[in-house]
């Protein structure tokens, strides 16, 4: 028996109406930033921010370098939804992270965000650098992650 999928974090989300289409359910564009909302709130309850100022000025970031949704059921303007994030793999310098949105328990959409782990520093381009320690050793792999989905790359 395959054990049930075990998040690292999860939220809930309602949809606005500004989040919905002209046919009334949302829009597919909102899957992305439920996406982005979700895994800024992971962070903060890990004692972070996605966009970290350090103490010499330097900006520490996570820029996406890929996404992708799947879309199963139609959702519509004020329905909750629970969102659950699963990181699938914690790289040396990227995390990726599988997104499931159920709607009364039912699986309306899944979601999938590579981010790589950057240093700003003033007047320069970004550079990619290892996971910083103090993240690193908060972060853990999902114990079980969802199945791969007919939307998985890899």
């Amino acid at each position: 028996m395959t054990p049930e999928p075990v998040p690292q974090f999860t939220s809930q989300r309602r949809v606005e109406f500004a989040d919905t289409d002209m046919a009334g359910i949302i829009h597919f564009s909102s899957y992305y930033r439920y996406m982005e909302e979700c895994e800024h709130a992971y962070f903060r309850s890990l004692g972070f921010s996605i966009v970290h100022k350090l103490p010499d000025g330097d900006i520490l970031s996570w820029p996406r370098v890929r996404t992708s949704c799947a879309y199963y059921a139609p959702v519509r303007f004020e329905d909750l939804l629970d969102i659950r994030l699963f990181v699938l793999r914690k790289g040396v310098k990227s995390l990726t992270y599988d997104i499931e949105f159920l709607h009364n328990g039912k699986r309306v959409a899944r979601g999938s965000l590579k981010t790589v782990c950057c240093l700003h520093k003033h007047a320069h381009p970004l550079i990619s650098i290892p996971i910083p320690e103090e993240i690193n050793r908060l972060i853990l792999e999902s114990p079980h992650p969802l199945p791969k989905g007919s939307h998985d790359s890899e």
